[in-house]
Order: C-alpha cells, then structure tokens, then sequence
C-alpha cells in the first residue's frame, strides 16, 4: 500500500514547470485535454511521484486559491535543505517559516508555492530521543 499525493492548481499544465524548476521535478506523464488545460501531470520529485490536477469548479474540484487556502503541508526531505530552499525562492516560491535547524533535529521550513499549497522543506541533522522532543515542544507550544 502507498499513498501519493494528488494536488490541484489552476493549471496542470503551467505549474509542471515551475514544480521543475523549483524542486527538481521531473515530469513522468500527461493526461491533455482538447481546448484546455491538461487533466493531471505526473511529476516526480525524488523518487515521490506528485500528481497535479488542473482545477475544475464545474466538478468541484479546486484549488487552494479558490477554496481560500489548504489546512494540507507536503515535506520534501533532502541533503541540502539550503540549497532546495534558495532554488524554490529563486523560483517564486515564498517563505512562510524560515529555514533554520529545529528542536526534532532537522534543518526545516516552510515555503508557500504560486498556486497556493505549502511545502516543509526538510534535512535530518541529527537524530532526538522522543523525551528531548516533548521537552522542547511543551517549553515552546506549552
């Protein structure tokens, strides 16, 4: 079993490019449609496969600029946090949480995408016992 995210943007086709360009996406298929925007893209990013939708009100199916946001966060993990980080702002992309090292031992932040959907860019530094964790986190959220 496997879960594979399935995203929707305004259009499948415009933003296959710029997932390209700012995390090193590479496209694997294409689904088009006659007079419009394709149905899906398939991307790869890594060895994740990525699925991006191009929005449909009529069916309901939308994007996050249309519903008002999305409550949903995808995490790239990755060697060099600094250098996936500085390629999405190059991109477009726009910090939402600074790339710093975190408490749970990672090098983390948090980037907003053009077409309304956030993305943890992450790099594991060190591991933390689950103790040193719910330490940290009850002194910072408690």
């Amino acid at each position: 079993m496997n879960v594979t995210a399935h995203i929707v943007v305004p259009d499948a086709g415009e933003a296959a490019p710029w997932y390209a360009s700012a995390f090193d996406a590479r496209e694997v298929a294409r689904i088009p449609l006659p007079g419009g925007p394709p149905l899906t893209v398939e991307l790869r990013i890594g060895d994740s496969p990525l699925h991006v939708g191009s929005e449909f009100p009529e069916l309901g199916i939308l994007a996050p600029g249309t519903i008002g946001g999305t409550a949903t966060v995808l995490q790239i993990e990755t060697e060099d946090a600094d250098a996936l980080w500085a390629r999405a702002l190059a991109a477009g992309a726009e910090s939402r949480h600074e790339l710093a090292d975190a408490f749970w031992g990672e090098r983390h932040g948090q980037l907003g995408d053009p077409f309304g959907h956030r993305w943890n860019i992450a790099q594991r530094l060190r591991e933390v016992p689950d103790e040193e964790i719910a330490r940290a986190a009850a002194e910072i959220f408690g």
